[in-house]
């Protein structure tokens, strides 16, 4: 075979990992039942691909062929290492007889199968995590570990522990049943907003986005839509389509940190935004309404709004009444005292935050802090603001949020502050 063309199978080789690497890994775990022998196997199945294509040509079916030769591989593997225990012997025994037909059943179904494995609730929400990152999405554990700020042998052993709980308590493999599909839908949503709210607003560190991680729980939330359509599938999708189209505008090009009514809805994306609005309506249009898809409805609202002030706040409150009532929540109730000070003015947002804040709840939450400050400063309490902005400095941890009160304090003539 001719070098170049060897050079194009290879091209296609590396193509091919990077479109189905995560698909094949996912019809080998329902086979082997084993993550990290499938992870084995799958780069066996790989490296033997750069091998025969060359020589052989493209097979029909690539990804077939690799899960068949990754199969193949991994019964060597056992069979050389004796990794199977005598009690297992007829696992490997069924691995061996399994027919072709049976390789390719429900491979469509695979990658569901793993999510849900994955944000099993019997792991770790910090596991789940971690564990879909890496399986599911094919990030390497030294990319999961930095996007967490954790060091990578700590998630490593993360990840270590969530497989081994996965084998030993004999986590089944498989997309759960009707009955019980509603509060697994919940956990594997639950992950994937997760995922993306560290990228739309990092918990710590000096960037206040991450845009990687976001891309990640929007390319989960596009792939459980197309498995498994459900409304609150498709209004987690919209609800991130919709925050991710905000990004251009909220930080400026020294990276400090702009609010929404003072954001360029110019620098908007309007491609997502449309097909945010898009999903919503699809959402909603189920009359199976959940939170998520109420808050991408929210976010559809402020999305269409020309400005601030033109924004439907009346609706916007109604949307927060009735997510109020399906999630009870204090954060919820913050946001919904926010937005009704746009519609009512800020002593009336104050006064339920006011409430909110005595009964206890959201002391130790900065925003809730911050968004006193900000309805005292627009009544012209400086004082009262100065005290909620000091305050919110003492619990902010992400530094353009940091240096956003610092300013806010200056304003307000305050001159003893730590450096922005």
């Amino acid at each position: 075979m001719r070098e170049d063309s060897g050079r194009d199978v290879r091209d296609h080789v590396e193509a091919i990992y990077r479109s189905d690497s995560r698909r094949v890994l996912a019809t080998l775990i329902r086979l082997l039942g084993d993550f990290d022998l499938a992870e084995e196997a799958l780069h066996d199945a790989f490296a033997a691909a750069l091998e025969s294509w060359p020589e052989n040509g493209l097979p029909a079916n690539p990804r077939t062929w690799l899960i068949s030769t990754g199969r193949f591989k991994a019964i060597d593997r056992l069979r050389r290492t004796d990794r199977f225990d005598s009690a297992d012997a007829n696992a490997l025994e069924r691995l061996v007889q399994t027919t072709a037909p049976e390789v390719e059943e429900g491979v469509e179904d695979d990658r569901l199968r793993l999510i849900f494995t994955c944000c099993h609730p019997a792991l770790s929400p910090d596991a789940q995590i971690a564990l879909t990152l890496r399986e599911v999405c094919g990030l390497t554990t030294e990319e999961v570990a930095r996007s967490f700020l954790t060091p990578a042998p700590t998630l490593a052993q993360r990840i270590v522990r969530a497989k081994a709980k996965i084998r030993d308590a004999g986590i089944p493999y498989e997309i759960p049943s009707l009955p019980e599909l509603p509060a697994r839908l919940d956990s594997v949503l639950h992950v994937i907003y997760l995922v993306f709210n560290e990228g739309y607003l990092a918990s710590s560190g000096a960037s206040l986005t991450r845009e990687d991680l976001s891309a990640e729980a929007i390319r989960l939330g596009r792939l459980l839509v197309e498995l498994l359509p459900e409304p609150e599938a498709i209004g987690l999708l919209a609800l991130m389509l919709l925050h991710e189209a905000r990004r251009a505008s909220r930080t400026s090009p020294a990276g400090e940190m702009i609010l929404l009514e003072d954001q360029d809805r110019l620098l908007w994306n309007r491609e997502r935004i449309t097909e945010g609005v898009s999903l919503v309506e699809r959402a909603l249009s189920s009359r199976r309404i959940g939170p998520y898809s109420l808050q991408a409805a929210i976010a559809a609202l402020h999305a269409e709004a020309r400005d601030a002030p033109s924004t439907d706040w009346s609706q916007i409150v109604g949307l927060y009444d009735v997510l109020l009532e399906v999630e009870r929540s204090s954060v919820v109730a913050l946001n919904r005292a926010a937005a009704i000070a746009m519609r009512d003015g800020p002593e009336a947002g104050l006064t339920i935050i006011d409430g909110i804040t005595a009964r206890g709840e959201l002391d130790d939450y900065y925003l809730s802090h911050a968004a006193r400050g900000d309805l005292y400063k627009r009544l012209g309490r400086v004082g009262d603001a100065v005290a909620a902005y000091r305050r919110t400095l003492e619990l902010v941890t992400q530094e353009p949020e940091r240096r956003f009160v610092i300013r806010r304090l200056r304003e307000l003539g305050e001159t003893e502050l730590p450096e922005s």
